[in-house]
């Protein structure tokens, strides 16, 4: 659950850290001092989308961060996901422990996370946050007249994969899309299939070998020149080693008549060194002309097909338009769509992908029409029990799956939520029925009945439940209920395995006094203007603050009557259920004031 807390610099808040404790905490406070801020704050340590707005005028950056104790359950579940993400799990054991996240937002917009002290992602903040707690805003009412959401709804009660589902419907949409463009483009697909066998018919004859054009070209200068080649060597080798004048013979003379007077003058032995390693080049150079001599040969009818060789490549490179030494690549290209072609016009098997496709779609839909089959009487039964304590006694409520003629997305069917107010009424859709009153109720109720589903299907292990102002629109005798409702579920205990932190934590937003007497803590938010600057307080109240809290909440002006109301009020609220204090400790607030 939520143990604390921390705000620095957002919104109109300077510097906050609360402590929070299990069961019910009201939050409460006249109309603007910013009710809705710590959910809001929360929201995004959890992992919501903020940006440069929520920081202070005039400060750096928002810090905000949210400690938690982690029940043993929860512990095991989480552990595996966080250590492959690479955070700090030396806090989580067997007995449970501590997950600390961490958001700041600077005031370009620009945001940072951490868990556990490790960099995280606002996808990581979203994935722990879904594990940790379940927040219902004011205006759920109004996702009850949407089919997205009401399908939502019904699909995490009734634990429906719904990935599973749009995956298959992909993968059968992409099949028919295939399929029907194969259908419609037939004639067409033929023209082009016969236009590329044609023009790969056309450079197969070629058959174009990688980096065989620039071997083509280096054999045909070599080939081409093979006569000069002959004539520049010949008369090299002449004038080298084989004239009656020849480098070599000058050379080999010069060397012999120094070496007679070598030993006489020392300044001459390095001439004479030089003078034989001319000569030993010189018949280095003469040995490989006789090479060049010896393998060159004029071979008319090679240089021939080369030409014609070149010729056919330049052809068809001009023909298509490219580069010779692209025509290898372009065969393997239409070679390739030629291919991609004839599984194109290959309806047949088109034909059997696209039944493949739908048959694992209808698998998938059908699965999860039977888990909404059977979820569906069981939300309407709890959902019509919460009914007959919410001020609509005689009330029914029902979940509609009626049959689809055309497979959809989300499967089978669609799902509808309707209402019949009072005994002997129709069930009717729930916008066309109910006031707005009504649609309160019955949101507050569906929530209700979601977060005791989920926990049960969790082992309790979600353990916070927050209430952003779901009470809206409802009072009297009404409010009385919503506010036991609160309180039963603050009370309720989670699986035995979670020993002391099994205890519900649950945090609501409310105006009224109704819901606020039953709460087992109770927060007040003010706002006041200090150094120029409005900043919002809030701190726990006890004892004849809170009387009072509830007095000016039942009607503005706080008088003798609405302060014995209030006391009278929070008297019965806790006569039947005490404070659950072993369960959890009370709230604590530290706040420093603005500068």
């Amino acid at each position: 659950m939520l143990r604390r807390l921390s705000l620095r610099d957002f919104v109109i808040v300077c510097e906050l850290d609360i402590e929070l404790g299990a069961g019910f905490t009201a939050l409460t406070g006249e109309t603007g001092a910013g009710k809705s801020i710590l959910i809001d704050a929360l929201q995004l340590t959890l992992g919501s989308r903020g940006d440069a707005g929520v920081v202070r005028e005039g400060a750096a950056r928002a810090d905000l961060s949210a400690e938690f104790d982690v029940s043993p359950a929860l512990a095991a579940q989480l552990r595996p996901w966080l250590e492959e993400a690479g955070f700090d799990t030396a806090e989580l054991d067997e007995r449970g422990g501590r997950l600390l996240l961490r958001r700041v937002v600077d005031a370009q917009g620009k945001s940072r996370a951490w868990v556990n002290g490790g960099t995280a992602t606002l996808t990581q903040l979203r994935e722990l946050g879904e594990q940790l707690v379940d927040i219902h805003g004011q205006h759920a009412w109004q996702s009850l007249t949407r089919a997205d959401s009401v399908r939502a709804l019904v699909d995490a009660q009734a634990a429906v994969d719904t990935a599973a589902l749009q995956s298959s419907w992909a993968a059968r949409r992409e099949a028919r899309r295939r399929l029907d463009e194969a259908r419609a483009r037939q004639a067409d697909l033929e023209r082009e299939r016969e236009r590329l066998q044609w023009q790969i018919g056309e450079l197969a004859k070629l058959a174009p070998q990688p980096d065989e054009w620039e071997a083509l070209n280096a054999e045909h200068t070599r080939l081409s020149h093979g006569q000069s080649i002959l004539d520049a060597a010949r008369v090299a080798l002449d004038m080298v080693s084989e004239a009656e004048l020849n480098a070599e013979g000058l050379t080999s003379r010069a060397i012999d008549a120094l070496d007679e007077v070598a030993g006489v003058e020392p300044r001459l032995v390095n001439a004479l060194e030089v003078l034989r390693e001319a000569q030993a080049q010189l018949q280095d150079a003469a040995h490989s002309l006789n090479g060049v001599l010896g393998h060159t040969e004029l071979d008319p009818d090679r240089l021939g097909e080369l030409d014609a060789r070149l010729s056919a490549w330049m052809g068809l490179a001009r023909r298509y338009r490219r580069q010779a030494h692209e025509l290898p690549e372009l065969l393997q290209a239409w070679q390739a769509e030629l291919a991609e072609l004839d599984a194109a016009t290959d309806l047949a098997a088109l034909e059997r992908d696209a039944t493949q496709a739908h048959a694992a779609w209808l698998k998938a839909a059908q699965a999860a029409s039977k888990l909404r089959k059977q979820a569906a009487p069981q939300l309407s039964e709890a959902v019509t029990a919460a009914m007959q304590t919410l001020g609509m006694a005689g009330g029914r409520f029902e979940v509609a799956l009626t049959p689809q003629e055309e497979p959809q997305p989300w499967g089978l069917e669609t799902i509808d939520f309707l209402v019949a107010g009072h005994a002997g009424s129709t069930p009717r859709p729930l916008g066309k029925v109910a006031s707005g009153g009504e649609l309160s109720r019955l949101a507050l109720a569906i929530a209700v009945t979601a977060s005791q589903h989920a926990a049960a299907q969790r082992g309790a292990q979600v353990a916070t439940l927050i209430f952003d102002e779901i009470d809206s629109g409802v009072g009297g005798a009404v409010a009385d209920t919503v506010g036991r409702l609160m309180q039963g579920l603050g009370a309720a205990q989670g699986g035995e395995q979670e020993g002391a932190q099994g205890s519900r934590q649950v945090l609501a937003v409310t105006h009224l006094a109704q819901v606020a007497a039953c709460a087992h803590h109770h927060l007040l938010v003010s706002k006041s203007l200090q150094g120029g600057q409005t900043t919002s307080d809030i701190r726990s109240v006890d004892d004849e603050a809170r009387v009072q809290e509830v007095a000016r909440m039942l009607g503005g002006a706080i008088s003798d009557t609405s302060l014995a109301h209030a006391r009278a009020m929070l008297d019965a609220a806790h006569t039947q259920a005490d404070t659950p204090a072993s369960a959890g400790h009370s709230p604590k607030r530290r706040n420093k004031e603005t500068a």
